[in-house]
């Protein structure tokens, strides 16, 4: 194998990496502000790209998903409005079965909506054809938007929670829920905004990635179980952990066909998960007790 071939696995790697960071990062910001790990995670990057695909040939690509994202946060602010909300300290199996429950609702409004077609979005900047060589490795414009949009996430996430009031507000939730209400601060809001904002987020990374892989109404599952995989390898609540460990599971699941037949490459992420929930179960950059949001 030549080294042109290697970084070729190697872009695909950082590429797909990426886009499961972004996603653990939605896991990340639910789980900081209220504990909850929400699986619904997966259906919010999908949904944010049919949005945008059925908005596209009335809009402006740009405005159509700018909409697409308002649309989508919208939509996580209902489903806190109509699953969390009402519900009292619930246990952690409870949540699960209701945020699994919200991913399969989500995902049969989908299927309704938009049926089993493969849909995309056009290419940002050139098309399919369009490369460009970097050391010998020829990738698509559409990576080096792909990659400058999680990169942007990751440092606007850090600056509106490092010098915003509400990012500080919610900051304060995940260190102590009862010590940020008694400090004035409206925790169901910051709830919600954390809904909101963890949709939002992957809607926009369903927007960047659909030219590349394109969008089917059951796509959040497998994105879901990857992005789950990734938060919890890089330690759950922390997303600069979750950044670190995206990009070594892409570059792990694109490797691993060079040495497994093209079939496996799915198994990647679910044995990765295995071994760390047996061995490591705080994540490899994560402490013992997920806890306040450190980084962001």
């Amino acid at each position: 194998m030549t080294a042109e071939h290697l970084l070729q696995f190697v872009f695909s790697g950082i590429t797909s990496g990426s886009i499961y960071a972004i996603v653990a990062i939605g896991f990340n910001i639910v789980y900081n502000a209220t504990g909850i790990i929400n699986f619904a995670q997966g259906e919010f990057v999908m949904l944010g790209a049919m949005i945008a695909i059925s908005l596209d040939p009335f809009l402006p690509l740009p405005l159509a998903i700018a909409a697409a994202v308002a649309l989508t946060a919208g939509i996580g602010a209902l489903v806190e409005l109509l699953f969390i909300r009402w519900l009292d300290r619930p246990g952690v199996l409870r949540m699960i079965v209701i945020t699994i429950g919200v991913s399969i609702l989500l995902r049969e409004v989908a299927h309704h909506v938009w049926g089993e077609s493969v849909l995309s979005l056009a290419y940002f900047t050139g098309n399919e054809c369009s490369s460009v060589c970097i050391l010998g490795a020829c990738v698509s414009p559409q990576v080096l938007w792909v990659l400058g949009v999680s990169a942007a996430i990751v440092v606007g996430l850090t600056l509106f929670f490092s010098l915003t009031l509400t990012g500080t507000a919610m900051r304060a939730c995940a260190a102590s829920r009862p010590a940020a209400q008694l400090c004035g601060v409206q925790v169901r809001n910051m709830v919600a905004i954390a809904f909101m904002l963890s949709a939002a987020i992957g809607a926009l990374a369903g927007c960047v990635v659909s030219p590349i892989t394109q969008t089917r109404y059951d796509c959040g599952t497998s994105l879901a179980i990857k992005g789950f995989t990734t938060a919890i390898m890089g330690g759950m609540g922390n997303s600069l952990g979750a950044v670190a460990a995206g990009l070594i599971i892409g570059v792990l699941e694109s490797a691993s066909v060079i040495a497994l037949p093209l079939a496996y490459k799915d198994a990647v992420a679910i044995a990765i998960l295995l071994g760390i929930l047996f061995f490591r179960p705080s994540g490899m950059f994560g402490s013992r007790e997920a806890g306040a949001l450190r980084e962001f």
